[in-house]
């Protein structure tokens, strides 16, 4: 097998490839700010060099070169390469800092041409906490400045677009975001503009920065210059917990990091996952934070009149649903389950109505032809689609919904998750003749139209799974905290630096950001027979029955989802649960 010796240790590798990429695969610790593995190549920013040098063959002896101390004899480049563009070969010889003086003084001097015209700005940056301009200075760069002269002086606070905002200063011409406008959104709207120390990047002359992707160019910016408009200033990285999440605004399902402070989400970026979505994610899935936070059900709603909605308790919702279910007959309850809700609180919905006599089960699938595009926007709106026609719910649209109403004489509506009369030509007149019953995260017209809404956790508050529109099964983590949940007792979520030494009594935390609501599965158990309904403890266990009952769900678990980013699932249309 090839190798290579680095800092004089032996490696082994398969594929060809890059020294820098293979240096970071091994876990070794190299500088550098224009690689990036997911674009081309400029090895412009000189960061990265290396000693390199190969051991000299004798081809008239067929053996290499031997010295006096029995070691092969190399022969070295006559110049520092950078390791990003060097190509692995077998035999090869790299030293970095760590065993060669020249590469260390080489990279020290190299930051400090770097560093003259950068501002000193980092108490008053948005990257300041995950720059790694600011952390390979610490580790790498000069203790001080040597510089007395004024700075260059470059546009600062400009509107690229509606959603990036670029400090030119704080720009060291890496070109990362020109070359994901040129390489991955394909829309070719930054280039550098001007030369020498006065350029940075820049839109053409009246144009916008408005890629749908814009966004990715704020995370691949390693100094700052490209910040997020609706997240500038808002907190800092170490006040934020950092929790694994999925997209829920789109059916592609991108990986995303969701941040928290206080309670609220605020901000949403990507997660790599190679599978899915790559490093990447579209900007309005960014945006979309504000439905974790803002419009929340809080607390059951009931109808008392034909005009308005009042909080109740959760004992008196309970009450009221399974009143209305004992007035009628199984063939005069409407089960809608929802693409928008989890592949458990689709199952539990569904268990409940079965046992209740109900055996046919309907969801409105959310799809805008021509929404989508060759990149992570898909027709698909929802992230759970292919999950709840794995469960047997069967596809109905906006007629076949009004027939239904009419042809069963439906006395009870239940709808799970899914804001139908926004986003279909129903009405409320619709659902007047019946009882309506909304299980939903956000007030809508749905909900504001119905008679019992039963407030429920979002992807945000619970641990539950998506099937995506490839068929890919992936799940959530909580990064929020509900009225009934605490993040000091659940293993799962994660805790910040104010949470772990911080108090309740703290400026930083605010109980009104914590949400009167439970997961759909509990509500659920709830009303069920205690006599023939198990009693669920987590989703977990929803998920353990899920994949011993139905074939398309075999072996599928939580913790297997973990360590494989995901669990690729074989899905076809179906009308049946297919059971094992």
């Amino acid at each position: 097998m090839p190798e290579i010796f680095i800092d004089n240790i032996r490696y082994e590798y398969e594929t060809p490839g890059k020294v820098l990429q293979f240096m970071l695969d091994n876990g070794l610790d190299l500088p550098f700010f224009c690689y990036h593995p997911s674009l081309s190549i400029p090895a412009n920013c000189r960061q990265c060099m290396v000693k390199a040098g190969m051991p000299i063959f004798n081809r008239d002896k067929g053996t290499y070169e031997i010295d006096e101390e029995g070691n092969r004899k190399i022969r070295y480049f006559p110049k520092l390469m950078t390791a990003c563009s060097l190509d692995l070969a077998d035999g090869m010889v790299i030293h970095t800092h760590h065993s060669d003086e020249l590469v260390k003084q080489a990279q020290a001097d190299n930051l400090e041409f770097i560093l003259i015209n950068h501002p000193l700005d980092c108490p008053i940056c948005d990257q300041a906490g995950e720059c790694p301009l600011q952390i390979l200075t610490y580790k790498y760069g000069p203790e001080g400045s040597r510089f007395e002269h004024k700075k260059v002086h470059k546009p600062k606070a400009v509107q690229l677009g509606p959603r990036v905002i670029l400090d030119a200063e704080r720009c060291i011409n890496c070109t990362r975001c020109v070359r994901f406008t040129d390489e991955i959104s394909k829309t070719h709207q930054l280039t550098i503009v001007s030369r020498g120390d006065k350029n940075y990047p820049m839109t053409a002359d009246g144009e916008e920065f408005d890629d749908p992707y814009s966004l990715n160019t704020v995370d691949i910016c390693p100094v700052g210059a490209l910040t997020s408009a609706d997240f500038r200033f808002k907190a800092r990285v170490w006040e934020m917990n950092q929790t694994p999440g999925i997209d829920m605004s789109n059916g592609k399902g991108c990986n995303t990091w969701l941040w928290t402070r206080d309670n609220l989400i605020l901000r949403i970026t990507p997660r790599f996952n190679e599978s899915v979505n790559d490093h990447w994610m579209p900007d309005e899935a960014r945006l979309s934070y504000s439905r974790f936070n803002e419009n929340r059900i809080s607390r059951p709603q009931i109808r008392l009149d034909r005009d308005e909605q009042v909080p109740t308790s959760w004992n008196n919702a309970e009450l009221t649903f399974r009143e209305e279910l004992d007035k009628v007959s199984p063939s005069q309850i409407l089960v809608l389950g929802s693409p928008h809700a989890s592949v458990e609180d689709n199952y539990s919905f569904r268990k409940f109505f079965e046992e209740k006599g109900v055996n046919e089960f309907f969801y409105l699938p959310h799809i805008i032809p021509g929404s989508g595009d060759d990149l992570l926007l898909s027709d698909d709106q929802a992230p759970n689609t292919n999950g709840v026609n794995a469960l047997g719910f069967r596809e109905t649209d906006e007629a076949g919904l009004k027939k239904l109403i009419k042809s069963k004489k439906t006395s009870i509506i239940a709808i799970l998750d899914d804001d139908i009369l926004e986003r279909t030509g129903l009405t409320a007149k619709e659902f007047s003749g019946s009882f309506t019953v909304v299980l939903g995260t956000n007030h809508n017209e749905t909900s504001l139209s119905a008679n019992l809404v039963i407030p429920i956790t979002c992807a945000a508050e619970h641990a539950a799974s998506y099937v995506n529109v490839d068929g890919r099964i992936q799940r959530t983590i909580p990064a929020k905290e509900t009225l009934y949940t605490n993040r000091r007792l659940n293993l799962e979520m994660s805790m910040s630096r104010l949470d772990h030494y911080g108090t309740k009594f703290d400026n930083w935390v605010t109980d009104a950001n914590r949400v009167d609501c439970i997961p759909a599965w509990e509500f659920f158990t709830r009303l069920g027979d205690e006599q023939t309904t198990p009693a669920y403890h987590s989703s977990r266990e929803i998920m353990e029955e899920i994949a011993g009952r139905i074939s398309r769900f075999k072996e599928v678990s939580y913790d297997r989802m973990d360590d494989e980013n995901g669990i690729q699932l074989e899905l076809k249309q179906n009308t049946e649960v297919n059971t094992v």
